[in-house]
């Protein structure tokens, strides 16, 4: 079988940051899929389930009422819990997306209160949170990776 195309980045050399991980054609329209990359693989401690269910909620809820809603397709944590993938319609650079993703986690970084879906009723696993770790996450990928990023961070590494 042919390996698939995110096994092919060397993740040794993978940085935080975000890169678009692949383009799909659904049609004639494109699906751009972005890996937005939090923690530095194989070398940082991986986020936890909790943080990453909430920031999954808090960043779908983002995304979904922002400018971009009728661009945005999906949006969910890697099985690795390195980072989150993104998919969204139209054929985009990283760097389109910089300002929608500062935007995003500025938002969970400073959200305070219940968290959108986190009921019994709307989901699955909705006592699986961590907000203040969430909070914390968000923080650290803008001061570390967002705010001032560079090429380097929006194409991955040879």
């Amino acid at each position: 079988m042919e390996k698939i195309a995110s096994f092919t980045i060397d993740h040794i050399k993978l940085e935080p940051g975000i890169y678009v991980s692949r383009k799909d054609y659904v049609g004639a329209e494109v699906i751009t899929t972005f890996d937005l990359r939090i923690t530095s693989p194989n070398d940082e401690p991986v986020m936890n389930t909790a943080e990453i269910h909430t920031i999954e909620h808090l960043g779908a809820t983002y995304l979904r009422n922002s400018d971009w809603k009728d661009k945005v397709i999906y949006f969910g944590p890697m099985g690795c819990r390195t980072g989150f993938y993104l998919l969204l319609a139209g054929d985009l650079a990283s760097s389109d997306i910089v300002t929608l993703m500062t935007e995003m986690f500025e938002f969970i970084r400073d959200f305070r209160g219940e968290v959108p879906g986190a009921s019994a009723k709307d989901c699955g696993n909705y006592l699986d949170m961590n907000l203040g770790m969430a909070n914390y996450i968000a923080d650290r990928y803008l001061e570390k990776t967002l705010y001032g990023i560079d090429g380097k961070h929006l194409v991955y590494p040879e």
